[in-house]
């Protein structure tokens, strides 16, 4: 669709404003929305673009801007507010844990930060002689996989085409996309890509060689891209014989985001196998920052040694206390059988409406991609956002939909109400797609 046919369509509703709350944060309450993004592009190095919005309020799955619009969340800061805003068990727990015990250095460990590694391990059924490494963010989490495969002495690593793994050095030197690499050549060295959910070119790589194998069970930016089934069963047993780690990235796919705590647990994507590091980020503190490297077993577990490795603030009280409360809600309100369910709603019902513009809907759970007809991703993205609905155009044909886990099945609805009201024909504009 062109620009000039989003502005005329008015079918859908306008962002509400009746219930725009009110704050007592006499910053948030001081200035428009225009004014808050013109102080943002003088402040701030230009590195995400011009905000979209500037948004001063959350709850539940609804988030308000500075001019009081009120909007369905269907991105999550990226999958990262697994309880949506402002949950309130998340909330006093971070509270009562700043209360109590703030920040300690890695010299000294916490409760929270010891019973968080125990849960994890439990969460991902690793074997005796597992550990956890915790980290700031998902990117973090990689670089410390990166180094653990360093310590194996082979020089060689592999990864797929279309991944990401962050946009530190080393995981940078890991993520495919020549965009984002380019401007930071050389990159740490060794890495080697290989085509995405191909079998025999992963059997014709692997040797001696080979540390490890970082995949995505599913490749979140290159639009929500499952690996085929049997891809990593095959992967197991290929790096297993060679002696080289299978690291499996779940910075985006864990923590409830599919459906299984983690995706690879599904039994059509990982068969239950047992891979030799885990990462996590994003839904682990339910939108405090925290991330974490999970190593299976003795042999990975010892990989890094002490000073090999740090981090300041990684496993901290808090962000610890915030991802146990995370943990516990997911589990006491079954959250991972409803995380299935309103995905499955969301692909049968935006696949039902027959909409010309909608190619296809995949993915698992509630980490969705609708592949649209043409390139107009940006186009309807900024429709659905006048509309009240922050969607990702993570491609030019693809929208990527991560939402709150909470999402309840009538804002499911309202979506593909709005989907349903969508022009049915297409046209890239390039002054929009620019």
């Amino acid at each position: 669709m062109s620009a000039a046919e989003l502005a005329a369509t008015s079918a859908a509703p306008a962002p509400s404003t009746a219930t725009a709350p009110a704050t007592a944060a006499g910053l948030v309450a001081s200035d428009s929305g225009a004014h808050w993004s013109e102080r943002y592009s003088r402040a701030l190095m230009d590195t995400f673009g011009a905000p979209q919005r500037v948004l001063v309020r959350g709850e539940g799955a609804y988030v308000w801007d500075a001019d009081g619009n009120r909007y369905l969340d269907l991105l999550a800061g990226i999958a990262v507010n697994a309880l949506g805003h402002a949950h309130p068990t998340l909330t006093a727990a971070i509270s009562a844990q700043l209360g109590t015990l703030g920040h300690v250095s890695n010299f000294f460990g916490s409760p929270t930060q010891i019973a968080l590694a125990e849960r994890l391990l439990e969460l991902a059924q690793a074997p005796e002689g597992s550990r956890v490494f915790f980290a700031n963010s998902g990117t973090e989490a990689n670089e410390a996989a990166f180094k653990m495969a360093r310590r194996t002495g082979r020089p060689r690593i592999l990864a797929l085409e279309g991944s990401f793994h962050g946009r530190t050095m080393g995981a940078l030197a890991l993520t495919h996309k020549a965009a984002y690499r380019a401007p930071f050549e050389p990159l740490p060295g060794g890495v080697e890509f290989i085509p995405f959910g191909d079998s025999a070119a992963l059997e014709a790589a692997l040797d001696e060689n080979v540390a490890a194998l970082f995949v995505e069970p599913i490749q979140g930016e290159a639009g929500v891209r499952p690996l085929p089934p049997g891809y990593l069963a095959r992967a197991r047993e290929l790096t297993r014989a060679c002696g080289a780690l299978l690291v499996i990235d779940e910075v985006q796919t864990g923590m409830g985001r599919t459906g299984a705590w983690l995706a690879h647990q599904h039994p059509h994507l990982g068969g239950g196998i047992v891979p030799d590091v885990v990462t996590l980020a994003k839904g682990l503190g339910g939108g405090f920052p925290i991330g974490a490297a999970v190593a299976y077993g003795e042999r990975a577990a010892s990989l890094l040694g002490r000073g090999q490795h740090g981090t300041t603030f990684g496993g901290n009280p808090v962000g610890a206390a915030a991802a146990l409360a995370t943990i516990a809600v997911i589990d006491r309100d079954g959250l991972l059988e409803h995380v299935r369910e309103i995905g499955a709603q969301l692909r049968s019902e935006i696949a039902a409406l027959g909409h010309p513009l909608v190619a296809a809907v995949r993915g698992e759970g509630l980490l969705l991609a609708i592949e649209l007809t043409s390139p107009v991703a940006v186009e309807l993205a900024a429709r659905a956002l006048e509309a009240g609905f922050i969607i990702n155009p993570v491609r030019p044909d693809t929208i990527r939909l991560a939402p709150p886990l909470i999402l309840t099945r009538a804002q499911a609805a309202d979506f593909v109400g709005f989907l349903a009201g969508v022009p049915r024909t297409a046209t890239p504009d390039p002054e929009v797609s620019r």
